[in-house]
């Protein structure tokens, strides 16, 4: 404590802001109280203390709310303002600690008194200050708010204790943080403290650079190759438009997104559809890929019809399309009741036996018909060959999918009636066995994984209503 004479002075309370002595800072007044306090100190030419608001939000604080150390100040400019509040230029004088509150009710009045401020060690105090002005050095190069003038003006101070409450003013610290270095009364201390804060805040600082730096070189790549697809769009209209051909490539990727494809078929799709982007239209590879591709979203992937599960319905249509063949009828619309109990397809399989001529093809149309699926026909008499069923590699010159896959294709429905025709007239040879390849087809614990050579991925056969017919003479 200072040895001077306690001294009766108006408060100004402050929000949002903390001064250190040596600082000018301009302030706007508005609260009644605090314009009075001002009037009184131009009257009696007399200094003010500048104290800190715990809560700056609090219109009305009460003694409870301020900070019991401040800044005494002198008022060096007041200017009334049209609407009512002050502008007001006060400069920091010293350090004081409030020691009562007045009964005046006109304004804030506290009796304080001045707080000496020891320098402590004189060689650590010297140490101190020219790592605080090395620091403030590294921080006014990270902190892009401070005027790179600051610098100058901090580096000609010679006063440890201005030092500490200059790099203080300018730092971006929360008010607590400023009001607990006003209240460090030892110089050394002080400093210690600046010197701390300003190593923490540099510390947040060099991440937030890292971070600019990281997000700028996400969007400088991003507008990089926005600005190269754009060119690739102009230069690639250019061409179509010369040649008279539209943009393939951007149709091919519109109907990829649109497709509804399953996730193992989408992330071979898109990786396909990569590389073609980037090789040469001409090239020989770049045809097969397109083809590929073609292939993949004309596929009926997810695109049912609505089955019925009409039996009177499906009585009629039968009764309507043949005459007589009553115990066909009749087992066909058992097994048809089977699945509408069951809403499942599992089951028996179906299977159509009878000279040529005595409905066998016009009953399964019937039964694709009563039921609301596309009807699809596969004639396997005389096939020999296993990619025949499931397909042939890509590798291979003019490769396509299996007679299955076609099919579904053909039927532009994920859940048609197939006719698997002369299936006993199907041979094998060393190309392989087509009838092994067909229980893949058939059997429902395998063909919701159904793979196809030429697609190389999983296409689902599960809601495939098949039905077989031997071809007997």
């Amino acid at each position: 404590m200072s040895s001077s004479p306690i001294q009766t002075l108006p408060v100004l309370p402050l929000r949002d802001i903390v001064v250190f002595p040596g600082m000018v800072v301009p302030l706007f007044v508005g609260r009644e109280k605090s314009v009075k306090a001002l009037e009184s100190v131009v009257k009696a030419n007399n200094k003010i203390i500048l104290v800190s608001q715990k809560n700056g939000s609090q219109d009305a604080p009460t003694k409870e709310d301020l900070y019991l150390v401040g800044t005494t100040a002198t008022v060096l400019q007041l200017l009334r303002l049209p609407d009512g509040t002050v502008k007001v230029l006060v400069e920091g004088v010293s350090r004081a600690t409030i020691t009562g509150f007045t009964d005046n009710e006109e304004f804030y009045e506290v009796t304080s008194e001045p707080l000496d401020e020891p320098v402590g060690d004189p060689v650590e105090t010297e140490a101190m200050f020219r790592s605080v002005i090395s620091k403030f050095e590294e921080y006014v190069k990270l902190n892009k708010k401070i005027q790179p003038e600051t610098l100058g003006a901090v580096s000609k101070i010679t006063s440890p204790s201005v030092l500490a409450d200059t790099v203080a003013a300018h730092m971006s610290i929360d008010i607590p943080a400023k009001q607990e270095i006003l209240e460090i009364i030892n110089v050394a201390a002080r400093l210690e403290q600046v010197y701390s804060l300003m190593e923490s805040e540099i510390g947040v600082l060099n991440t937030e650079k890292r971070i600019r730096s990281r997000v700028k070189r996400q969007m400088e790549k991003t507008q990089r190759e926005y600005y190269l697809n754009e060119q690739l769009k102009a230069i690639q209209k250019e061409l179509g438009e010369l040649d008279g051909e539209k943009d393939e490539n951007s149709e091919l990727e519109e109907k990829i997104k649109k497709t509804k494809l399953s996730k193992e078929a989408r992330e071979k799709c898109e990786s396909e559809f990569k590389k073609l982007k980037n090789m040469s239209s001409m090239s020989a590879e770049a045809g097969v890929i397109r083809n590929y591709l073609e292939w993949m979203v004309a596929l009926p992937w997810k695109k049912p019809t609505k089955v019925k599960r009409d039996l009177p319905a499906a009585q009629k249509i039968l009764d309507y399309d043949h005459t007589g063949l009553e115990k066909v009828k009749e087992r066909i619309l058992e097994y048809l009741a089977v699945q509408a109990r069951t809403k499942s397809i599992k089951g028996p399989i179906l299977c159509l036996v009878g000279p040529p001529g005595v409905g066998k093809t016009s009953l399964a149309r019937s039964i694709a018909k009563a039921t609301g699926r596309n009807y699809i026909k596969i004639s396997l008499g005389g096939v020999r060959d296993e990619a025949e069923i499931r397909g042939h590699r890509r590798t291979y010159i003019g490769s396509m999918p299996g007679k299955l896959i076609q099919s579904m294709k053909k039927s532009k429905s994920s859940n048609p009636m197939i006719l698997l025709d002369e299936i006993d007239k199907m041979g094998n040879d060393f190309r392989g066995d087509p009838a092994a390849a067909l229980l893949e087809v058939l059997d429902p614990a395998q063909n919701k994984q159904f793979n196809d050579h030429y697609l190389e991925v999983d296409y689902d056969l599960s809601d495939v209503m098949t039905m077989v017919s031997p071809k007997t003479n």
